[in-house]
């Protein structure tokens, strides 16, 4: 049982550096672009919706951010960490009305569920886009 365990691990950690290469190769130009694109788009600029998500998060620091689609919307995303807390909180702010729209709490559970799923996501589009099983 533990060979497997250690086997199917090592094989999803091989595919997973797989395809974190094949993003950061073809991020570039294509990834740049999307995010022209958004940001022209965008009329509430990063560090006025980073003032409002910290507002909403006392002692916070932003740990990443981006801007992106959710649900049709144009967001700004922040994921806050505080000094008393290994949760984050992500703090969505609307790019276009600058309101924040949604505070949620991430705990280490949960950002290692998100980091597997994104890594399951990514191989997924790998496989898709070279054809591989299937």
């Amino acid at each position: 049982m533990k060979i497997k365990m250690l086997l199917g691990s090592t094989l999803a950690a091989g595919l997973l550096a797989g395809c974190c290469w094949e993003k950061c190769e073809h991020v570039g130009k294509n990834g740049e672009a999307r995010q022209a694109k958004l940001m022209a788009e965008a009329k509430v600029s990063k560090e006025t919706a980073q003032a409002s998500a910290l507002a909403k998060v006392p002692n916070g620091t932003v740990k990443e951010s981006e801007l992106e689609k959710e649900h049709g919307k144009l967001i700004w995303s922040f994921d806050i960490t505080t000094p008393d807390s290994k949760d984050i909180k992500e703090v969505a702010v609307d790019a276009i009305t600058g309101e924040v729209v949604a505070v949620d709490t991430e705990t280490p559970e949960d950002q290692a569920k998100e980091a597997a799923e994104d890594a399951w996501s990514q191989m997924q589009a790998w496989f898709k886009k070279y054809k591989v099983l299937g």
